[in-house]
């Protein structure tokens, strides 16, 4: 108890979340503004390079976030008004947003209860009750891959080419993850990565698709600036003066600027070990909380080295002696940020009032939500702060406890 308080008196501010910028970060932004040329220049095309190399496609193209690249990578695919999309419940809206800014449905489907993951049997499943649907947004949630690959082809995207289904993976929560040694990126068609502020690395705000089809890599570029067949940059360092460039099509304002790319830069050089940072503080909390019968841990089927953690997400189990709400507030009361990763789309206002959406029909996802919350992970956060944040979750759990 002594030791308690004194933590008590140390930290009374630990966020959900904190950036790391320690690296090359204030240098390469120097660089950009000493060039004075802050917009799409040199350091996204070098950002952009770099990153295709580590996710091992052969065409990244750097945009202002990741919903920009989801609607593009839509875009790219070809869904159109009236097409209908598989789209995970537990996610962010933007995975589902995106379908409706081309004038698609999202068919929304439920996910395996402790990983909040779609599976190859739910979505084997869905394809039996809606035979029509060609596309799917996969989400790689928390930072663990999806079970894209599995032995003895049922893995989703076994299942999507049997169906003839195309498949973008939405993995904003998913750089560096790995499935069996293979980095999320190089596996299908197209993959979508968040650079927020709070993600594994940032740019601020940024996001960047991926992909190894040259045609899509081609309507993406043309799609991400208004359309327009040539970029500023490339117009720029043209030997002779050339201003000429066309419209080929109604595109977008998506683009990333260098000052943001800059950061990303040096984010990327420090990818993995901040990743390893991440990684030691989940493993800190499988040790500490392992065994409280009240919370339900992760649920992995990757290795914690292949996890990019993300999220650290626990679930109250239905006999925990506290409510959800009061949990966070109790932690919040010892200066200890949380966050809950997801209110399931299908209990959105707009989504369940568009689409007549019922909540018997995504039981693991009703179970996820009733108990969920997102505990800190951050590669800053130190042992001391780890040890602080579990000596608090059991002290209330037992505190509480009837």
């Amino acid at each position: 108890m002594v030791y308690t308080m004194q933590m008590d008196k140390q930290m009374k501010n630990i966020p959900f979340a904190k950036v790391v910028c320690d690296g090359n970060e204030m240098k390469y932004v120097q660089e950009v503004i000493e060039s004075g040329w802050l917009t799409t220049a040199s350091k996204a095309k070098e950002f952009e390079t770099r990153f295709a190399a580590m996710v091992e496609a052969k065409h990244a193209i750097a945009v202002n976030s990741c919903t920009a690249a989801l609607h593009l990578a839509m875009d790219a695919i070809g869904v159109k008004a009236g097409d209908r999309v598989f789209v995970p419940t537990m996610t962010f809206t933007a995975t589902a947003e995106v379908v409706r800014y081309l004038g698609a449905d999202p068919v929304f489907l439920d996910v395996e209860f402790g990983s909040s993951l779609l599976t190859p049997y739910i979505l084997q499943e869905a394809i039996g009750k809606y035979p029509d649907v060609r596309t799917l947004i996969v989400v790689h949630f928390g930072g663990q891959a999806a079970k894209l690959t599995m032995p003895e082809g049922q893995g989703i995207l076994d299942v999507c080419r049997k169906h003839d289904i195309k498949v973008v993976e939405d993995a904003a929560h998913a750089f560096p993850a790995r499935l069996n040694g293979k980095i999320v990126g190089s596996f299908g068609t197209i993959a979508c990565f968040s650079f927020y502020a709070n993600k594994t690395i940032t740019t601020g705000e940024g996001g960047m698709l991926v992909t190894n089809d040259d045609e899509i890599a081609r309507r993406a570029r043309v799609m991400r600036l208004h359309g327009i067949d040539r970029d500023i940059w490339s117009r720029f360092r043209d030997r002779m003066p050339n201003w000429e460039y066309d419209v080929i099509a109604p595109g977008f304002k998506y683009n990333m600027p260098d000052i943001n790319a800059a950061i990303g830069l040096a984010q990327l050089e420090r990818a993995e070990a901040l990743r390893q940072e991440r990684e030691r503080c989940a493993r800190f909390y499988f040790k500490a909380l392992a065994g409280l019968e009240s919370i339900e841990l992760p649920r992995l089927h990757v290795k914690p080295e292949e996890h990019a953690w993300h999220l650290f997400p626990i679930i109250l189990r239905a006999n925990a002696s506290v409510s959800r709400q009061r949990f966070i507030e109790l932690l919040a009361e010892e200066g200890i940020g949380t966050s809950v990763h997801y209110k399931p789309l299908h209990r959105m206002t707009y989504y369940n009032n568009v689409y007549n959406l019922t909540s018997r029909d995504f039981p693991n996802a009703e179970r996820i939500w009733k108990g969920c919350l997102s505990l800190p992970i951050y590669p800053s956060l130190s042992d001391e702060e780890l040890k602080y944040i579990c000596h608090t979750i059991i002290e209330i759990v037992y505190k509480t406890k009837k």
